[in-house]
Formats: C-alpha cells, sequence, structure tokens
C-alpha cells in the first residue's frame, strides 16, 4: 500500500496543478503511531470534489478508516427491504425526521496566534493548499473559526491591546502584529475561499495588567474592584474597541464568549494567561457591563458565557441565567471538553438544555495530547481522531449544536506555546521541508463539518437493540436542503454489520469496517 502512495506522489509531482481535477487521493506516510497522516506541499495535496447530492433513491458513503481510507466515495440504492434481515448482529437504525431536535451551527477550530505562526511558516502555495483543506468546497468546509482575544498561552509572548496603566477611555488600544500581521490576513483568505457563512467568534484570556488583581498579564488573577465599577465597564468596552477594530479590517464576529476558562486554575500552568470568575462574578459582570455594552455597540454581536468545563454544568447557568437580565444578553453556553469523562453529559449538558431551552450549547475548546510528556503530537494516531468523533457523537445527542478543536495547525512540538503547554493538532506543520500533515483527526472532523451544515437539525433515531459486540455510535440530521445525513463511528477492531431504515426511502445493508467513521447522504423523494 505504501508503495503504491509513494509511486502516485512522484507521479503526480510531475503534473501542474492545474491538470490535476477531481479529488485527490492522500499521499500516506506512516511515522509508527498507529494510522498514517496525509502529506501535503506546495504543489500538492488531497481534495475532496464539491458535495453533490445524490439522486433519489440513491445514496453516498464516505469512509476513513485506521487502515489507511481518508473520507473514500462510494455509492449504493436503497433496497425495498433487508436481504439479511437476521444477520449476525440484527442491528437496524431507524431515522424519524418527526422528532426534531437542536439546531446546528457547525464545526470549526482556532487561529491561535501558533496556528498564525504555522500556517506562514509556509511557502504561500502550501498555505493556499492548507487553508483550501480547511476551507473550500475541495476541503472539509469549516464554518466556525475561534479567535483569541489578544494572547492566549499559545502565542509567543504574553501581551494585551492595551498596556497603559489606567488608561480607562481606552485611548492607547490597539491590535498587535500578531493580528494585524498575521490572523486578519489569514482570516480574509479563509473568508474568500469559503462558499458558507464562516461564524467567527472571540475569547479573552486576559485583562492588561493594570486591570488585575494580581498586576501581571501572566498567572491567575480577577478583575480588580467589581461589577459596574470602573475596571469592570474599562474590560466591557475593551471587547466592543476589539470588534471595532476588526472592523475596520473587514472582519466581524458573530459571537464572543465572556471569559476563557474563568475557573482555568483547576488545571492550567501556573503562568498561563487568565482572568477568574465565579459564577455570580460573569453574572453580575454580564448584566451590568458587558452585556449593555454589546447592546450599545454597533455590532450584532451575541454572547457566549461559561467558556470552560461541563463539569460546571448545570450550575453556573442555574446561576447566569437564573438572572432575568443577565440571561437577556446571553444567546447560549460555551462547554471545553478537557473534564468530559469526569461528569456524563445527561446530568450537565442535558440537563442545562432542559432548564433553558432557548439558550445553545456550543463546544468551543477541544484538543488531545495535553500533559503528554513524550508525545503531545503522535502523528497518525487514530485514536485521538476517534476521541474527536465521539466526543462530537456524545455531545450532539445530548442537544450540543456544533463542536470547535482548538490550534488549527500546530508545528512537530505541538506549539509555539510560551508556557509550553505542548499539545495534538489535526494539522501539523513542518516549516523546515515546506510541508503538513493532515492527521486522522482532520478526517474525523471532515465526516461532520463537510456534510452537515449550519441550520441543520439532529433527528430521532432508533437502534434497534443494544449490542457489546457491536457497538455503535450515530446521529442523524436534516440538512436545510432536505437531505440526510447518517455519521457512524465503530472504535472497536471488528466490522460490525447493520442495516439503515429511512421509512419514505427502504433500506440500506452495510457493514462499519472495524476502526472507521463514515457518513451517508442521501435524499428524499
Amino acid at each position: 500500500m505504501w508503495a503504491v502512495g509513494i509511486l502516485g506522489w512522484l507521479l503526480l509531482l510531475q503534473l501542474p496543478v492545474s491538470q490535476v481535477e477531481g479529488a485527490r487521493p492522500c499521499i500516506p506516510k506512516d511515522f509508527g503511531h498507529g494510522s498514517l497522516v496525509c502529506v501535503c506541499n506546495a504543489t500538492y495535496c488531497d481534495t475532496l470534489d464539491p458535495l453533490v447530492l445524490p439522486a433519489p433513491g440513491s445514496y453516498v458513503k464516505y469512509e476513513s478508516s485506521k487502515a489507511g481510507k481518508r473520507l473514500e466515495r462510494s455509492e449504493g440504492r436503497f433496497q425495498s427491504s433487508l436481504r439479511t434481515p437476521g444477520s449476525a448482529t440484527g442491528l437496524l437504525l431507524t431515522l424519524n425526521i418527526s422528532t426534531l431536535y437542536q439546531h446546528v451551527k457547525g464545526f470549526g477550530g482556532s487561529l491561535s496566534d501558533a496556528a498564525a505562526m504555522n500556517i506562514l511558516k509556509l511557502s504561500q502555495p502550501a498555505q493556499d493548499n492548507l487553508l483550501r483543506s480547511y476551507f473550500s468546497e475541495s476541503g472539509i468546509e469549516y464554518n466556525l473559526i475561534r479567535v483569541p482575544m489578544a494572547c492566549s498561552d499559545f502565542s509567543v509572548r504574553p501581551y494585551s491591546y492595551d498596556d497603559v496603566p489606567d488608561d480607562y477611555e481606552l485611548k492607547h488600544f490597539r491590535l498587535a502584529d500578531e493580528d494585524v500581521k498575521m490572523k486578519i490576513p489569514l482570516l480574509c483568505r479563509a473568508l474568500a475561499m469559503s462558499k458558507r457563512p464562516l461564524l467567527l467568534f472571540a475569547s479573552p484570556w486576559t485583562a492588561p495588567a493594570w486591570m488585575k488583581s494580581n498586576g501581571d498579564v501572566r498567572g491567575k488573577g480577577t478583575l480588580k474592584g467589581k461589577a459596574g465599577d470602573k475596571y469592570h465597564k474599562t474590560w466591557a468596552n475593551y471587547f466592543i474597541k476589539f470588534l471595532d477594530e476588526y472592523a475596520k479590517h473587514n472582519v466581524t464576529f458573530w459571537a464572543v464568549t465572556a471569559q476563557n476558562e474563568p475557573l482555568a486554575g483547576l488545571f492550567t500552568p501556573p503562568q498561563a494567561p487568565t482572568i477568574a470568575f465565579t459564577a455570580a462574578q460573569q453574572r453580575d459582570f454580564i448584566a451590568q457591563d458587558l452585556g449593555p455594552a454589546l447592546a450599545r455597540s454597533p455590532h450584532r454581536t451575541r454572547l457566549l458565557m461559561l467558556d470552560d468545563q461541563r463539569i460546571h454544568l448545570p450550575h453556573w447557568a442555574k446561576v447566569v441565567l437564573g438572572n432575568a437580565t443577565a440571561a437577556r444578553y446571553v444567546a447560549g453556553l460555551a462547554v471545553h471538553w478537557y473534564l468530559d469523562a469526569i461528569v456524563p453529559p445527561g446530568c450537565s449538558l442535558e440537563a442545562t438544555h432542559k432548564l433553558f431551552p432557548d439558550h445553545f450549547l456550543l463546544y468551543t475548546e477541544a484538543c488531545t495530547g495535553f500533559f503528554m510528556f513524550r508525545f503531545a503530537v503522535s502523528l497518525g494516531c487514530w485514536e485521538r481522531g476517534d476521541h474527536y468523533s465521539y466526543s462530537i457523537l456524545t455531545v450532539m445527542n445530548h442537544f450540543v449544536s456544533g463542536w470547535t478543536d482548538w490550534n488549527l495547525v500546530l508545528d512537530l512540538e505541538g506549539g509555539p506555546n510560551w508556557v509550553k503547554n505542548f499539545v495534538d493538532s489535526p494539522v501539523i506543520v513542518d516549516g523546515s521541508k515546506d510541508v503538513f500533515y493532515k492527521q486522522p483527526m482532520f478526517y474525523h472532523l471532515g465526516h461532520f463539518s463537510k456534510f452537515i451544515p449550519e441550520g441543520s437539525r439532529r433527528v430521532g433515531l432508533h437502534r434497534s437493540r443494544r449490542c457489546l459486540l457491536c457497538q455503535l455510535e450515530h446521529v442523524a440530521v436534516l440538512r436545510p436542503d432536505g437531505a440526510l445525513v447518517l455519521v457512524v463511528l465503530n472504535r472497536f477492531g471488528r466490522d460490525v454489520p447493520f442495516g439503515i431504515r429511512d421509512p419514505a426511502m427502504g433500506f440500506i445493508e452495510t457493514v462499519a469496517p472495524a476502526h472507521s467513521i463514515q457518513t451517508y447522504l442521501w435524499r428524499q423523494q
């Protein structure tokens, strides 16, 4: 298999880019971590055809696997009945489009300083291939982009936008070079490439040092004073200044989060930039300062609360949204994935949805490789992709409307990160070779982002039986164009035969291979 891949690589390198039409295959490379990466450079990168709905009565299937498939497309036709109803598993998934659940916001990743720096290490043609892989019709068509406000730990230095002490009118507010020279130009290129509207949302890590109780951009401190005072009013206006300055570059934001990980002291490095808030403090800041500032501004930017782990739900929702004034300003709840194993989704996510059904839930940060002292980056690790898809499927089935990865791109070390908090990413850049590697995580995310656009709705999906030997995870959605999508994940080491039933169309008899993810797409007559 690898010899065929190398031969294809050599042959395709001889072709001008313009002569290669249609979907291009992955050029695989095995780094010894269980599966493969797809290698891209300035002259070649694997691509997908623009999505076209199949004819009525037919379906298309896209499949990726640990064995080496990467969004491989095939077609089939519905049957009037299952030929082997008494198959090895007897597992049948039946869709019910009359049962509608949450609307989907979308899927995406974060343009941190580190991500921008790594993209810009590449030559211009390689940069274009990377951005197209994420945002164009020939890629996986992300529609969500998270942008840190000033520095995060994934920067090369701590900084804010106004370091002049006691500048309560923010006369010295300035975007950084990281914004003007890196992130804004890349965002404009992504916006130009995307056929779908991109939803940008911003998150602050830290306030200027003079606003914080510890007097430092670095480390854990609170905002000085209390809600309603000059520090909190100034911090709220800092958000508006950020939106104003980006708007001057024709970049507008769909949403902001009130604070990245306000309880980050639980497990982040001690020098990481953050502002600590309790639930009550965030409630009061939103009700008295940030909410009114956004409402008065010319920006139609929505506000998301929490932006931290789901172990804080539903408590934080009760405290913040239980206040009618704060609730009026909040559109949704932002959630991170890092401590998901501690609390089940039913008693956190679903409980929150039931209490506050008019406020959407959105996952806004996830990554793998954290706290891994040997392999922050594990090139080709299939299981890390599994973790992503398992999370997405689990939380979507508990009323979450979308899922955002952390850094779009990192280097071979998993950085840069000025507090040495290295992690993994779906795309890894080797700037010394002008290449980037698309990992299994990238393709797992593509099984959702490519096929489930904003405005889709989760629909009912009934499983005929539970089976320890045929355990699959799955979700079904109805797209705005009326097509249906079913994503099926098999995390285990054996093939699982199963059937799909759409009462309006008939049956699909199929198999989920060991360690695979599949996306089925069809339209109803």
